[in-house]
């Protein structure tokens, strides 16, 4: 699960490549996640000395997106996340049909989900999933290697839909192992910048 810099760094980036906003206060992200004024301080203390984000007197600017994002990438451990994984005999496009509702795609279903392609081809499903119980009756534990990956959201994940917001794509992707995930990443870099 996202430590809360991680929560904040999502929000931040997800609002600078999505929405087009690069300036915040430290005082909205607190109100917002009902954090203190001093987790976001904190939060922000490794994107301000590596220059991911300059602080003005009462703001602060996002600066450069993509170094920002590769800070957060190098802090994500995305196997930590991982609450079940099993194999699936069917296709990918079938494993994620039937997904129950509650679940948001992300890495390669998510791109592919989000811009109608894939730069390679993917054989694995990653999801975030709060019931993994209903993950497990539609698809039992079966041995092999597993090629659906189940992992544990945050409570803020939700809020941005069913499909995880282009920051959180990213750094899934950069920490996946599959050799398609740097065609991937790639291609994502392509679309953001």
């Amino acid at each position: 699960m996202l430590k809360k810099k991680e929560i904040i760094w999502r929000e931040i980036l997800w609002q600078s490549i999505e929405k087009k906003n690069r300036t915040f206060t430290q005082k909205e992200l607190a109100k917002k996640f009902n954090f203190s004024l001093s987790t976001i301080f904190n939060a922000l203390k490794v994107p301000r000395a590596s220059n991911a984000i300059e602080v003005r007197s009462k703001f602060f600017v996002i600066r450069d997106q993509e170094k920002f994002l590769n800070i957060w990438a190098t802090f994500r451990n995305i196997n930590k996340d991982i609450i079940y994984q099993t194999r699936v005999e069917k296709s990918v496009t079938e494993i994620e049909g039937c997904m129950p509702p509650s679940v948001i795609f992300t890495a390669f279903s998510t791109f592919r989900l989000t811009f109608n392609e894939a730069p390679a081809d993917y054989d694995k499903v990653y999801v975030y999933c709060a019931d993994v119980e209903e993950i497990k009756k539609r698809f039992p534990l079966q041995k092999g290697n597993a090629n659906l990956i189940v992992l544990k959201p945050d409570a803020g994940l939700y809020r941005y839909g069913s499909v995880a917001p282009l920051p959180q794509i990213y750094v899934d992707l950069w920490n996946l192992s599959e050799w398609y995930a740097k065609d991937f990443l790639n291609a994502l870099k392509e679309k953001i910048f």
